[in-house]
């Protein structure tokens, strides 16, 4: 193995593997898409939904956004309640380089992610492919959220590994810069396409 090809390849899951979205419950519970959005930004915005993913308990988060936002009452709970219904299924084509990665047994099969702790039994009890990954390190468990550094190394910690030993893959630009800046190799994910094109040129494919 060459010195610069990577030992571990270390997968986002949302927006990586697994194609989750708020919209896909919401979409059709507003009729009006100004409402919809005013949901998504304001009553239950991204900034929330991280503090979830930090490792607030999911429970106590909805009944706070409820009794600011009683108008919403039903469709908060439902976050809580009918969260399945957001996770739509795996991104195909990523899933194919992950299988084809572990059919050829030559790196470590990784992944850190901004997940509640809560909520990934649901996305693991469905998607037999995640058993793949080992270790799996979640924010939500770690009580910090990428592109904090600090779960950087603790992924590094549980893999044994330094940072350039490990390919790092995210949809996200800041996360992905993050981990350049600490010396992972990166992909920045906009597609599977290009994934494999990535890890051919890097010879891991």
């Amino acid at each position: 193995m060459s010195a610069d090809r990577p030992r571990v390849i270390v997968f986002d899951l949302g927006g990586v593997l697994l194609d989750w979205d708020p919209r896909y419950l919401y979409g059709d519970w507003f009729d009006d898409p100004a409402e919809l959005e005013r949901f998504l930004t304001v009553v239950c915005p991204p900034e929330w939904n991280r503090l979830l993913d930090a490792g607030a308990d999911f429970p106590t988060a909805v009944a706070e956004r409820v009794a600011r936002f009683p108008d919403y009452a039903d469709a908060i709970e439902a976050y809580w309640t009918r969260w399945g219904d957001m996770l739509r299924g795996p991104i195909e084509g990523t899933v194919a380089v992950l299988e084809a990665l572990a059919r050829r047994g030559r790196q470590r099969l990784a992944a850190l992610s901004n997940w509640s702790a809560q909520t990934f039994p649901l996305a693991r009890a469905r998607y037999d492919f995640l058993a793949r990954l080992d270790p799996i390190v979640l924010s939500g468990e770690e009580k910090c959220v990428k592109p904090d550094p600090v779960i950087y190394r603790r992924l590094l910690a549980r893999l044994g590994e330094p940072a350039e030993a490990c390919l790092f893959i995210d949809d996200v630009a800041e996360n992905v810069a993050a981990a350049a800046r600490l010396g992972f190799q990166t992909v920045h994910f906009t597609g599977p396409e290009a994934l494999v094109a990535a890890l051919e040129h890097r010879g891991v494919l």
